[in-house]
């Protein structure tokens, strides 16, 4: 090639992503508004909590929380791979969101009558988005093809046993999504292995590690905004006395202060580091998939304690109230002192361990303490928190700063 013969266009390889060395592919407003249908399943799990507050209906809404994870974050590989800017995958995103909304309908009462619809549109987003995925990759990744072969294989058959779930009643619907859950949840963590076919390595993902960081980060703001929601709408609803208005000013510096502890340093670092790992597609599944659900559900059952504070504010504590004003919180920072460890290579962070064991300390005196009272003292471990790791950890957001001006 001479100097004036200009170079050959970069090819688009199907409907896959264009892959840029040293950069991450951004995020586009299809996929925004694909995430706007799980705010509407985040409030869904949260209305569910609060008004079923006992074992049964804290497992069920464990139950449904996780099916909704899954489902949103294996979208969020998917459009990893995928270009949402092709009008094929716009298609495929808008039909999914479409079923993603009418899974949120059913999703409070998806042990009842509409357990069919649930399953219907989970099974229908799980496997049309993975058959969706063998036909784009079929003229390019041939490891990532073959990692699709796999993972439909996991998913049809889970898909059955979610199908004849949704058919029967009781125990038999309890004990069949279960277990169809449990393939699913499985399938990752053992690469998805079939007999015959061998197992996917992890480098065969060919993920881009700081798309799907973002993605994460943006649920989690997704459940931060749900909960805001919540302590606006509560208040409103409440009189403005002396004590519910302490009560807001605490839910909205308790939110403050989850946001302060993910997004100060942990968001930006855990992106950095995946996108310079040597295998980003396991630093994706374990991290980004696995861990952040716990975060996720921290947010959730937090943003259901604030409520319970705003509404009761006066009310002695209950073995529930009690479980959701401190559970939520210690979700919240295990979750992010697991990811905080694992994208960072480093220690159990020391504030969240301190954090996690005021919590534990508190559990002791909670039957002596108000739920406002019980609300409020969270909220100081949890500003504890950012402020201690926002303090020892100056160095590093200097570090990062210079790095940004560079």
């Amino acid at each position: 090639m001479t100097a004036s013969t200009p170079a050959a266009p970069h090819i688009r390889p199907g409907l896959l992503r264009a892959r840029q060395p040293g950069e991450h592919g951004k995020v586009t407003n299809i996929e925004l508004f694909f995430d706007l249908v799980f705010v509407y399943a985040v409030t869904q799990l949260s209305d569910t909590l609060l008004h079923h507050m006992d074992a049964t209906g804290a497992a069920q809404t464990l139950f449904l929380f996780l099916a909704v994870w899954w489902v949103w974050v294996f979208t969020g590989w998917v459009t990893n791979w995928l270009d949402p800017e092709r009008p094929a995958v716009r298609l495929l995103l808008l039909v999914l969101s479409l079923a993603g909304l009418l899974l949120s309908i059913a999703l409070p009462d998806a042990f009842g009558q509409r357990g069919l619809l649930f399953v219907g549109a989970y099974v229908f987003m799980q496997v049309g988005r993975t058959l969706f995925m063998l036909w784009a990759l079929r003229n390019g990744a041939p490891a990532n093809l073959r990692n699709f072969q796999r993972i439909i294989i996991w998913l049809t058959i889970s898909g059955v046993l979610w199908l004849l779930g949704g058919w029967l009643d009781g125990a038999p619907r309890v004990a069949l999504w279960i277990i169809a859950l449990a393939l699913e949840y499985v399938g990752p963590a053992m690469a998805f292995h079939v007999p015959g076919m061998g197992r996917s390595r992890t480098t065969d993902w060919d993920v881009e590690g700081g798309h799907l960081a973002e993605r994460c980060s943006q649920f989690v703001i997704i459940a931060l905004g749900e909960s805001v929601l919540v302590t606006g709408a509560s208040f409103a609803d409440v009189a403005w006395i002396g004590t519910s208005i302490l009560a807001f000013v605490s839910a909205f510096i308790g939110s403050v202060a989850m946001w302060w502890i993910y997004f100060d340093l942990a968001a930006e670092r855990g992106s950095r580091a995946i996108r310079q790992s040597q295998d980003p597609g396991r630093s994706a599944r374990i991290a980004y998939t696995y861990l952040h659900l716990l975060i996720v559900a921290g947010i959730i059952v937090s943003a259901v304690a604030d409520e319970l504070t705003l509404g009761h504010p006066h009310a002695t504590i209950t073995l529930a109230s009690a479980s959701v004003l401190l559970g939520g919180p210690a979700l919240y920072l295990l979750g992010n002192a697991l990811f905080k460890q694992t994208v960072n290579s480093t220690n159990f962070p020391l504030s969240h361990m301190a954090g996690l064991t005021l919590l534990i300390l508190l559990t002791v005196v909670a039957q002596q303490l108000s739920i406002a009272e019980l609300g409020i003292a969270t909220t100081v471990v949890l500003v504890m928190v950012a402020m201690w790791e926002s303090l020892s950890l100056r160095s590093v957001r200097q570090a990062l700063a210079e790095v940004g001006q560079h």
